[in-house]
């Protein structure tokens, strides 16, 4: 944030002092760090040993896992390095130990965990089915699953074995598609993000097991790029079943990151060259590359796929990120959730979106209509309940799923304007946490309750509506707000946002900035310059936030309208 300060007129000579602040960036530092950790580039701090990152540390932490990633070794978290981070990819750590950062550094190759299974036939057997991926029919999956199996199977003398599910207690790999926590220690954090993961070999009755996410679009001869491959990611995971970590060498199938599809036809799919040679030097090779034993599944033609080098084209109704006019914002859980038409971005705990790409709100959040074109205004409550607007109804949700009885008519919340006109819709909604009491937004004014959780008995407090201004510096008409980080509260309007410090209702400085940069990971010259939005609507940002001026716009006509003022003093003495 950039501060400006008159210091004093003594002399007729403006005095200034600038303080430039990079919030932002600092978060971004913050939030790359516990990336680093969680992907075994850095040992996790401990203070009480006084075992603290530092500076050095982790510039080349940032250096390793730029190298592992195959782009520039800069150093530091820039645009590539923070989208590398947001890219799809396997729960399982890059770095195994401390002494495996020393040996990556003399040679780009493979790791091998160390465990193995010490038999030549390894069972293993479907627990469950993917639920939100519904051309994948059961057999499909078994299918899917049998060629990942018939890679590695190509390359060493192993062989695998399906079991019924009934014996699937029994089986060396179990395989099963979860939701967020399942008992693992390892909870999935919706779609995009970590996409699945698996247990290395070993005598535990978890040791082998492959787990998916089930929150992802999962998919087969997808050439969009609308779903995850299944069949990429399987082979991916199999090979930590059977012992591998990850890979650095580009092309390789134990790549940590997801990067599309495989391979046209996975019948006829071959291990890379580096995964050959890593498998091979845990278990041998194979003297002979036989097909599968017996008959092998039958797959259903694959979908026409695009030109070889082609692009596939973009889904126009897949929305951008980068274009603003979000419907809704929400805090929920400490994660920021970013919604636009029927998708929403999902902004995890260490400040990183999930994906780039956009999620289905049907998908997600169960009990909505299918056919939802856009929510107006999403908040979580004080009991952990979590409100939906849409149109003229709203839902109260726990976790992911609609409470019976919804949709109710919003009419439940005895909102009427200053005129009378009862409230329709809901345009912004949040819990304040200077005091806990939840605001509606609607037509310029709002409204407070601070019985907000009771649903039996709602209805708004003395003296409301008032009007938005009350907020000093924030847009009157705010497509939504959220409080977040201390308690700070954070107007989001077009493409931009705004910060009110805790307990707050108007501050000396309130400056406009970037949505789209510091919230959606977008590069500068990714963001237009036109700010869509619900609609033009008013702003009592004055001078120091109106959207759609520039900071060194605000800058210069503060500073040209003390120096005219200045001069006019000079002149009248």
């Amino acid at each position: 944030m950039l501060t400006l300060n008159l210091v004093g007129y003594l002399t007729g000579v403006l005095m200034w002092t600038t303080s430039l602040v990079e919030s932002v960036d600092q978060d971004q530092y913050y939030r790359g760090v516990g990336w680093l950790s969680r992907y075994g580039y850095l040992p996790p701090p401990d203070p009480r040993v006084g075992k603290l990152q530092t500076k050095e540390g982790i510039e080349n932490a940032i250096r390793e896992m730029q190298r592992f990633g195959g782009i520039e070794q800069t150093g530091k978290l820039d645009d590539k390095t923070l989208a590398l981070m947001s890219k799809p990819r396997c729960s399982l750590p890059d770095i195994m130990g401390s002494e495996d950062i020393m040996k990556r550094r003399r040679r780009k190759r493979y790791i091998l965990s160390g465990l193995h299974w010490r038999k030549k036939i390894i069972t293993w057997s479907i627990y469950n089915n993917p639920k939100l991926s519904r051309n994948l029919k059961p057999d499909l999956v078994r299918d899917i699953m049998t060629y990942a199996l018939k890679a590695w199977r190509d390359a060493t003398p192993l062989e695998f074995k399906e079991l019924s599910q009934d014996r699937r207690a029994d089986a060396d790999m179990e395989i099963s598609f979860a939701r967020s926590h399942h008992e693992d220690g390892y909870p999935f954090d919706g779609r995009g993000g970590t996409l699945a993961h698996a247990f290395f070999p070993g005598e535990s009755r978890i040791s082998g097991n492959t787990h998916f996410d089930d929150d992802e679009e999962w998919g087969y001869g997808d050439t969009t790029g609308q779903s995850t491959d299944l069949f990429t990611v399987a082979v991916h995971e199999f090979g930590h079943a059977l012992g591998l970590g990850h890979s650095a060498v580009s092309g390789s199938i134990m790549a940590p990151y997801y990067s599309g599809p495989a391979a046209r036809d996975i019948s006829s799919y071959r291990l890379p060259a580096d995964d050959q040679q890593a498998i091979q030097q845990v278990y041998g090779s194979r003297e002979k590359n036989p097909t599968l034993p017996n008959v092998t599944p039958r797959l259903p033609d694959l979908p026409k796929p695009s030109p070889p080098h082609g692009t596939p084209l973009p889904d126009p109704t897949v929305k951008d990120r980068c274009g603003g006019g979000f419907d809704a914002v929400a805090n929920i859980r400490g994660e920021v959730f970013f919604f636009k038409d029927k998708f929403f971005w999902r902004m995890q705990h260490t400040g990183s979106l999930l994906s780039l790409s956009p999620a289905l709100i049907k998908n997600f959040w169960f009990g909505l209509p299918n056919d939802i074109k856009k929510v107006d205004a999403v908040y979580e409550r004080s009991d952990s309940n979590i409100i939906f607007f849409s149109g003229q109804n709203y839902w109260v949700f726990r976790n992911t799923d609609a409470q019976p009885g919804y949709p109710r008519p919003i009419s439940e919340w005895r909102m009427r304007h200053s005129n009378g006109r009862p409230v329709t819709t809901v345009e912004a909604a949040f819990v304040w946490a200077h005091n806990g009491r939840t605001f509606l937004f609607s037509g310029g004014e709002f409204w407070g309750f601070s019985n907000g959780n009771d649903i039996q008995a709602l209805r708004p407090d003395e003296g409301y509506p008032k009007s938005a201004s009350l907020w000093n510096g924030m847009p009157r008409d705010p497509d939504d707000i959220i409080s977040y980080g201390e308690g700070d509260t954070y107007f989001f309007k077009d493409n931009s946002y705004w910060k009110m410090e805790k307990g707050r209702l108007d501050q000396e400085v309130v400056t406009a900035k970037s949505t789209a940069i510091d919230w959606m990971q977008c590069p500068r010259e990714a963001v237009p310059t036109s700010r869509p939005g619900k609609g033009k609507g008013d702003c009592v940002c004055g001078i120091s936030g109106a959207p759609g001026i520039s900071f060194t716009t605000r800058s210069q006509c503060i500073m040209l309208l003390l120096v005219m003022a200045t001069v006019q003093i000079l002149q009248a003495l």
